[in-house]
């Protein structure tokens, strides 16, 4: 049901909507690189080993993957712009919370917290562009918006790395309520109308907390391994996945259509390549946070200049990639973008005490150029091969594999450190375990985005000929 309140914009709208989801896209990167390059302070602070240290980005990715596909198919429901302006809201108070959090406890909830409002920015920004973009400007939109994620993970690692230095990690959450505040006096003034192209239709509760349960289960399995009940908790989320995945095809009005996974190739191998490429590459900036302050010994600031190579390669390369997806087809460009991923991978296995910072810098433009060229037109293919009424769920959809890839990413981590590392402290006398742990890492990561490579390439055209 097309209303007036689900009318497309005029074309003032789309610049609007442009300006203020790209603001607001820049965010929630920003924090979490800022976050990830002060791992080793708040360690410190709170006398966390590495397991538990890994739970500070961990319970976001968790918590936001759980609400992702509920909120996104609740804006296509009730309207996009009302659940984008409730999580930018939300993230705003619990940058706050997190500020002030006494313990590494109430620090993880809070961060917990701030996933929630992740999720209700991530699964609609995109549905948003996508709503008031034609098919033919899409590409560049998505782009832009792409760009301004990775803007906000390329200045994270250095204005992180300063304030970590010079006024403490606490200064790094402080730092979004100014961010936040013009972004809620911006939303009635520049983004005009509302976008609820299934209003009326009903909301899947069941479905909803089946899918958060078995995300949850899976996770925290990943986290108590190699113990015999992460094996069990893995085991039910798996069949928690099966359940919900029962369950929506047989209700009337799923949280999720899975027949968009049947009906599409494009959809299905897009999505897929998009949680491989992130399972393998997502906790490259946890793992080299560490490395570079602890094994190489240098200060936070350093170190995020350092690994700023990577995320400034993305802003920079990610508007034009988009573009380029309007005129050549997505699978081609983001499959080229993955076997640089790879490349640059294989470059991290021989990480030690003694590799210059000439190639760990050259193996993070490596990533950059290769996370450009996939992200903008992947996803710029997921978008594109749905109808409007699920662009809320589409968009959801591609956050969730994201962030399920990321969590995936952190959790083979975890697996490695828990038996190679075991749960100690990061100190001179466990650094050849830890150097070893990271080159069996990386060894897994290359290899899985080498088949992700495969998986891009049998997507299919976007576009018939």
């Amino acid at each position: 049901m097309i209303t007036e309140r689900t009318a497309k914009p005029k074309n003032v709208g789309k610049n609007s909507a442009l300006f203020v989801t790209t603001v607001s896209s820049f965010i929630t990167p920003f924090m979490a690189s800022s976050v990830n390059i002060a791992l080793p302070s708040i360690g410190k602070e709170f006398a966390m080993d590495a397991i538990l240290l890994s739970w500070v980005g961990l319970s976001y990715s968790l918590a936001a993957a759980m609400f992702l596909v509920p909120f996104g198919r609740a804006a296509d429901i009730v309207g996009r712009k009302k659940v984008f302006t409730y999580g930018v809201v939300i993230h705003t108070i619990t940058s706050l919370l997190s500020a002030i959090a006494p313990s590494a406890i109430w620090l993880i909830g809070f961060r917990a917290m701030q996933g929630v409002s992740g999720a209700m920015i991530f699964g609609t920004s995109v549905a948003i562009l996508t709503s008031v973009y034609p098919a033919g400007e899409r590409g560049k939109a998505l782009g832009i918006n792409v760009g301004s994620v990775y803007l906000g993970l390329s200045l994270g690692p250095s204005v992180g790395g300063f304030l970590t230095q010079h006024l403490g990690w606490r200064s790094i959450f402080l730092c979004a309520i100014p961010l936040g505040i013009p972004i809620l006096a911006a939303i009635p003034w520049k983004l005009k109308g509302e976008w609820a192209e299934a209003e009326g239709e009903r909301f899947d509760f069941v479905g909803s907390v089946v899918y958060g349960l078995a995300l949850l289960a899976l996770m925290y399995g990943f986290s108590r391994l190699p113990a015999t009940l992460g094996a069990w908790l893995i085991l039910l989320g798996i069949l928690g996945i099966l359940a919900f995945v029962l369950w929506e095809g047989r209700t009337p009005s799923p949280v999720l259509n899975v027949s968009l996974f049947r009906n599409s190739t494009v959809y299905t191998f897009s999505n897929l390549a998009a949680l491989i490429n992130y399972s393998a590459t997502s906790a490259v900036g946890f793992l080299l946070s560490l490395y570079l302050q602890n094994v190489k010994g240098l200060d936070p600031q350093t170190a995020g200049i350092v690994m700023i190579a990577q995320p400034v390669m993305q802003a920079i390369f990610s508007p034009f990639t988009g573009q380029l997806s309007d005129r050549v087809e997505p699978r081609l460009v983001a499959s080229t973008g993955m076997g640089l991923n790879v490349i640059g991978l294989v470059l991290f296995i021989s990480l030690g005490e003694k590799t210059p910072l000439a190639l760990i810098v050259l193996s993070l433009v490596l990533l950059g150029f290769g996370f450009a060229l996939f992200s903008s037109p992947n996803t710029n293919a997921i978008m594109s091969a749905v109808e409007k009424k699920y662009y809320g769920v589409a968009s959801a959809t591609l956050g969730t594999m994201r962030l399920v890839g990321q969590m995936l990413s952190v959790g083979i981590a975890m697996l490695v450190f828990a038996t190679v590392l075991g749960r100690v402290q990061i100190t001179p006398e466990s650094y050849p375990l830890f150097i070893r742990s990271s080159q069996i890492i990386f060894t897994v990561f290359a290899l899985l985005c080498l088949g992700g490579v495969f998986a891009s390439l049998a997507r299919g055209k976007l576009r018939k000929t």
